[in-house]
């Protein structure tokens, strides 16, 4: 029974792993993994959903009946790519934020920002 499913608890443990990994930490990077993580899991979800038992590549040939659809692997080659990208941007926007704020600890990031915010709305109250 559970060799049937061994793809979906795949998914379920990675998509939950990297839940987890973007609730629970603080570190820029390492919730960038988390996603990167649960995507992964997604492509495997949407890819093990697709696979057609006893069907073959979608190439007309005699005696073959049963054919897959080759659309899902290509939405998920797009989706690579696009996760590939979007991790790339998320990074360097992590680079920008330790250049600005010399740490890339999501609480350090917020308590730069609540002490500026309150030396402003003290400058505007002495004026």
């Amino acid at each position: 029974m559970l060799t049937g499913l061994f793809n979906d608890w795949i998914v379920v443990v990675l998509m939950m792993t990297g839940l987890y990994i973007v609730i629970a930490h603080g570190n820029l990077i390492k919730k960038l993994v988390g996603l990167t993580i649960f995507q992964t899991s997604v492509f495997i979800f949407y890819i093990s959903m697709a696979k057609v038992d006893g069907g073959t590549a979608p190439i007309l040939a005699d005696g073959i009946t049963q054919y897959s659809n080759p659309l899902p692997h290509v939405l998920i080659l797009t989706a690579i790519v696009v996760g590939i990208a979007t991790t790339a941007l998320g990074l360097s926007l992590v680079v920008r934020i330790k250049e600005s704020y010399n740490s890339i600890e999501e609480e350090e990031i917020q308590q730069q920002d609540n002490e500026e915010q309150q030396s402003k709305n003290k400058a505007e109250e002495n004026t």
